[in-house]
């Protein structure tokens, strides 16, 4: 086993169609030398015993891509409070709070200044909630994820040969050496070269995009792919590639569904982009959608809030220090405050604080029922 290394034969898996048989008969000489080298047998398979097993898992690795860590739910809060949205409510209800305990000497109507704190709470509630049920509603879905992969992977299996005997084994135990029986309806779990076959027809088009099934022989096309369909026929096949080494592995690796450890340390500057490309990635259509206009919305807002208290304040001016001739005083601050307040209360009427609130609930309440 020690003469075929996993470098060797994921360079093998790369290649296609009469590349990859000539590869196979330069390099190893052969789909039969190749089993010797496995220590397999194309008819038997290999043994089931456990220190063998144990062994090909160490030297070749296991049929599992590992999940990234699940985040914990402060983290799923704080990336929900990265929303632009957000940011705007939790600003304005700040400034909003901090200018209601103002209180003008002048101040005609004291009620309403009394009751200036409540917009500023009720818009601190809004986000609240909306950050809670958003980081609830992806916590959920996590841990609903995490529960179907793992249900998959204990439950879905595969024929393979060992020790002259068919069975039935968990995707998870599959290794490099096994001979597999692959039928009508399969999708390969490993990648893996054909031993027998019998007018066997797969799918690529997960792969390659091509739409046409591609017929596989040992004579033409003996490479076979993880993430592949079985479409026609039967046969058997060398399993050389499993897990993060085989084609969805390093597919999915790439993705940063699945990680390496050694890819970890070769790429640790590439890891924060991938995280962050993760994260924008994981709205829906319709989540992008609203935030975009939600987004648009408070531009506008701001806009507009500003332009009230430029109008106000120089319609101010000119009035009282143009026209009327009079002087500047420390107690005119509290119209300048009060035309700042009237720019904030524009911002805040502007952000739409209940779309993202009603959008979330709407879709934990729809994830609820499904």
């Amino acid at each position: 086993m020690e003469e075929v290394s996993v470098d060797e034969l994921k360079k093998l898996m790369a290649f296609g169609k009469q590349e990859g048989k000539e590869m196979i008969n330069s390099k190893f000489g052969g789909v039969e030398a190749l089993c010797k080298k496995l220590n397999t047998d194309p008819q038997n398979g290999i043994s089931d015993g456990e220190e063998g097993l144990k062994q090909r898992r160490d030297k070749y690795g296991v049929n599992k891509i590992p999940l990234p860590p699940m985040k914990s739910f402060f983290i799923l809060v704080w990336e929900a409070l990265q929303s632009f949205t957000l940011i705007i409510l939790l600003i304005s209800a700040i400034i909003s709070l901090g200018l209601s305990f103002y209180n003008p000497p002048q101040e005609d109507d004291d009620s309403e200044h009394a009751s200036g704190w409540i917009e500023g709470a009720a818009i601190l509630i809004s986000v609240v909630v909306v950050v809670l049920v958003t980081a609830l509603n992806d916590y959920t879905k996590e841990r609903q994820f995490r529960g179907l992969q793992s249900k998959i992977k204990t439950e879905q299996k595969f024929a393979v040969i060992r020790d002259g005997l068919q069975i039935q084994i968990p995707l998870d135990e599959l290794v490099v050496g096994d001979i597999a029986q692959i039928k009508y309806g399969d999708l390969l779990p490993v990648d893996g070269i054909i031993v027998q076959s019998n007018d066997l027809k797969i799918d690529e088009s997960s792969l390659t995009g091509e739409s046409d099934l591609i017929k596989k022989s040992v004579e033409d096309d003996p490479i076979l792919l993880s993430g592949t369909n079985v479409m026609e026929g039967s046969g058997r096949m060398l399993v050389t590639a499993v897990g993060i080494h085989s084609q969805t592995g390093i597919i999915m690796t790439l993705l940063g569904a699945g990680e390496s450890n050694d890819e970890d340390k070769n790429n640790e500057t590439d890891g924060t982009n991938k995280k962050s490309k993760r994260t924008k990635k994981e709205k829906s259509v319709l989540q992008a959608k609203l935030e975009k206009l939600a987004i648009q919305i408070g531009y506008g807002g701001s806009i507009f809030a500003l332009n009230t208290i430029l109008i106000v304040c120089l319609r101010f001016c000119l009035s009282h220090y143009i026209f009327e001739g009079n002087s500047f005083r420390l107690s005119d601050l509290q119209h300048f405050i009060s035309f700042f307040i009237i720019g904030i209360t524009v911002l805040v009427v502007a952000v739409p604080e209940g779309l993202p609130l009603a959008v979330t609930i709407s879709l934990a309440y729809s994830v609820k029922k499904v």
